[in-house]
């Protein structure tokens, strides 16, 4: 069974091509993590997870609802992440989670996707996006491949930053940045919800028809890049930057 997390779709995809590749079932996981349901799922084959990689690790609210769940069945577990550059040493913190779990952990590996986190970086336009999206399917097509083989999954050449990066750097980021203090609507808001609709943490809620923000944000960018009237920005950053959510459906 594969599970899935995504923001702006880079996920979705991936994990539907591999469960359509591999004939099995892809189960977003948006709701059970928005109302925190952690009821027992079973699966006779190999259990795969694909998730964004947010500061070089899985996101925390995956993270945290892969230690509630209770999963029976099949004991192998494989994690496919999506990735803007590259998911640094994120395979040693799934370890310890799969062995908590009494899972065997079969491996980690990063497919790299258009980048979609407005709030630091630069999205990318249709045709770039394009292209690095042809680029990932066939990498996306071998580890469905491996995983319907049984085979573990490659991981990356470690260094020392890949290292630093997935372990003091992002205990220090998501303290740091991982907020929603610089989110906000322009004069272009029709009031339609949708940002509400697609936070993952109920974070976002109409006030006299304008979108407010709490303290709960992961940073997934499903608020600002699902916008339909583009009319979120994070503090200056996203002025003048092209929103991205994936453009291609299995």
């Amino acid at each position: 069974m594969i599970l899935y997390f995504s923001g702006t779709g880079n996920s979705e995809y991936a994990a539907k091509r591999i469960g359509r590749e591999l004939g099995d079932e892809a189960i977003d996981l948006f709701e059970k993590i928005k109302t925190g349901d952690c009821r027992e799922m079973h699966s006779e084959r190999p259990w795969v997870v694909v998730a964004p990689t947010y500061a070089w690790r899985i996101p925390r609210i995956v993270h945290k609802w892969l230690e509630a769940v209770k999963l029976t069945g099949n004991r192998d577990m494989y994690f496919v992440m999506t990735c803007g550059g590259d998911i640094g040493n994120a395979g040693s913190h799934l370890k310890p989670l799969c062995a908590g779990k009494g899972m065997n952990y079969r491996g980690c590996t990063g497919i790299r996707m258009p980048e979609n986190y407005i709030a630091l970086f630069k999205t990318p336009g249709e045709e770039e996006a394009a292209q690095i999206i042809g680029q990932a399917e066939g990498l996306i097509d071998r580890a469905a491949e491996m995983i319907g083989k049984g085979e573990r999954l490659p991981e990356p050449e470690l260094s020392l930053g890949d290292k630093l990066n997935s372990g003091i750097v992002n205990a220090v980021f998501y303290p740091l940045f991982v907020h929603a203090k610089k989110f906000y609507a322009t004069g272009a808001c029709i009031s339609c919800g949708k940002c509400a609709a697609v936070c993952p943490l109920d974070n976002v809620r109409l006030k006299d028809g304008r979108p407010v923000w709490g303290d709960r944000c992961t940073h997934c960018m499903a608020c600002i890049c699902r916008c339909p009237a583009q009319a979120i920005e994070y503090g200056k950053h996203s002025q003048g930057l092209p929103r991205y959510t994936c453009p291609k459906k299995v």
